[in-house]
């Protein structure tokens, strides 16, 4: 996908953008998650990047962003508005980028994990009252944080019990079998062509 270019750089990944909303997003989604219901009525973009990412010492693979950007002046703004709208036409409501060199040689079963935690920060806001809507009827969108934010050391040395968020809930299903087997991700059309794409 990035022959010929001598150096980092961002292209729009139109067909993930696709191939996400058949497989993760739609009512009739092969590999359907519930929790994506809101982005029914969102408008995404993806893009692939050679450029590589770190934080705290660790690779970032992919970035969930809400759109338009806020912590910019206004001709940061306005330029980040221009390059978005060259790239798809208009701003969408998120924008998520994925390393083209990780999904290269990442399997099937990372990279639908890949996208669909990317699809995950890509919340809906949330009230006393459960999720925010705009008086158009448009859900109100936010990026979600993480359900689990915890050291290993912590879980290893206080128990789980004691652990921050939502810990429990993830040990609890990290000893059941995944709902998302080879088969099915395997039957989800266009997986192993996109990666070959990358």
């Amino acid at each position: 996908m990035f022959e010929g270019f001598a150096s980092p750089a961002f292209v729009p990944a139109h067909d993930v953008l696709q191939w996400a909303i058949d497989t993760f997003i739609d009512e009739d989604a092969t590999l359907l998650n519930e929790e994506h219901a809101h982005l029914r009525h969102a408008s995404l973009a993806f893009m692939w990047t050679t450029v590589p990412n770190t934080r705290a010492g660790h690779r970032i693979v992919g970035q969930c962003e809400i759109m338009p950007p806020m912590a910019m002046g206004k001709w940061q703004k306005a330029r980040a508005e221009q390059q978005i709208e060259e790239w798809f036409g208009s701003v969408p409501d998120f924008l998520i980028t994925l390393d083209a060199s990780y999904a290269a040689q990442c399997d099937v079963t990372e990279f639908c994990s890949l996208v669909e935690h990317e699809l995950l920060h890509a919340g809906q806001e949330m009230g006393p009252m459960g999720p925010k809507f705009r008086k158009s009827g448009k859900p109100t969108f936010a990026i979600r944080g993480h359900d689990v934010e915890e050291f290993v050391s912590i879980v290893r040395r206080y128990g789980v019990g004691a652990a921050a968020g939502a810990t429990q809930a993830l040990v609890e299903v990290a000893c059941r079998r995944p709902e998302v087997g080879a088969v099915q991700i395997s039957q989800a059309c266009g997986t192993c062509r996109l990666l070959r794409a990358a």
